[in-house]
């Protein structure tokens, strides 16, 4: 629905059960609405989240595969000659659906949204909305808002800057006034009042998925795909790699990283020196274009300052001759009057 069109394959519980936590990532080509450009949007599904009475299993499952897309740009990042078809696969938002209890958050949500804050922009989001009364939905957002605060879970707050212009800072207040987003889904199409609409219906009436005054839908996916995508990318790469990065190479650098290997350590090891060996090229190389452009500049001037002084003798040579062709004609009436 978030895409416009069928994605993932309905999973089918009796099927699934005993199976255990899936991670299930599809990758389809979406052209936006917005501005008609076309991005590539992976989706990742984990059907089976949540069935076991333990659940730390899963909790390991989906921290790992976050990680392990940050570990694969780290070790591609630290090669000497990269790959140019490198695929970049890291997770840049998590949309976690909420049971729709009417209370806060449960344990296993607190749990794991903690750890998953840390490697991923995490979206509070309560799914099948409709199955709670208005009064009762704004009193579970209310204590899931409370509960997120008390508990200090890094989410995704829509952040803005000081600088931004007052429509972006309206904008970003309002959606983190919707948190947790309400959402309700719906592939069935039905003729409301000569309108095509995807809806649910009830004996009481109908529950519209674009509808802003029953579903969050619209405001979630326009952040998604079109005015907070960037900045989503831009937390992912400038805050939670970076401290992803820092954190695995001074545990390597250190020996504490006991998850690895010594060969994997060494191999980190190997490939933090090329980084810094790569980067302190890449600096000689922008100080030798600094020094390049300076020269240059500094020629440029050196010939404009030869123009000008070219220029002011000219000028000084003009007026010479003018006052001299001034001071003739004077002369010769002073002689004409003797």
């Amino acid at each position: 629905m978030l895409c416009g069109k069928r994605v993932l394959e309905h999973t089918d519980p009796d099927e699934s059960m005993g199976q255990g936590l899936q991670i299930r990532p599809t990758t389809i080509d979406l052209e936006l609405e917005e501005d008609h450009t076309c991005v590539s949007l992976t989706i990742v599904d984990t059907p089976g989240f949540g069935d076991d009475i333990d659940n730390e299993a899963s909790f390991a499952k989906i921290v790992g595969y976050l990680e392990k897309q940050h570990d694969d740009h780290l070790s591609e990042e630290s090669r000497i000659k990269r790959n140019p078809r490198f695929r970049d696969n890291r997770v840049h938002a998590m949309l976690y659906f909420i049971t729709p209890t009417g209370h806060g958050l449960r344990e296993l949500d607190i749990e794991l949204m903690k750890r998953l804050a840390s490697c991923v922009n995490v979206i509070p989001v309560i799914g099948r909305a409709d199955s709670l009364t208005p009064y009762e939905l704004a009193q579970s957002k209310k204590l899931i808002m409370e509960d997120i605060e008390y508990y200090r879970i890094p989410v995704y707050n829509f952040p803005y800057d000081v600088d931004d212009d007052e429509e972006t800072i309206e904008e970003n207040a309002e959606l983190r006034g919707m948190m947790p987003f309400a959402i309700v889904s719906s592939e069935e199409v039905m003729d409301i009042g000569g309108r095509k609409v995807r809806a649910r219906q009830y004996p009481w009436g109908y529950v519209e998925v674009d509808n802003p005054r029953h579903s969050d839908f619209l405001a979630i996916r326009s952040a998604l795909l079109h005015s907070h995508l960037v900045d989503l990318k831009e937390i992912t790469y400038d805050f939670l790699y970076e401290n992803y990065r820092t954190t695995k190479l001074s545990k390597v650098l250190q020996g504490d990283d006991k998850g690895e290997s010594a060969s994997n350590q060494y191999d980190l090891s190997e490939q933090s020196i090329r980084m810094q060996e790569e980067r302190l090229r890449q600096d000689e190389e922008k100080f030798r274009e600094v020094e390049l452009r300076l020269q240059r500049e500094i020629e440029e001037k050196r010939q404009e300052l030869l123009v000008r002084e070219a220029q002011l003798r000219e000028i000084e040579a003009r007026l010479q001759r003018e006052a001299a062709a001034a001071a003739e004609p004077s002369a010769n009436n002073t002689q004409e009057t003797l």
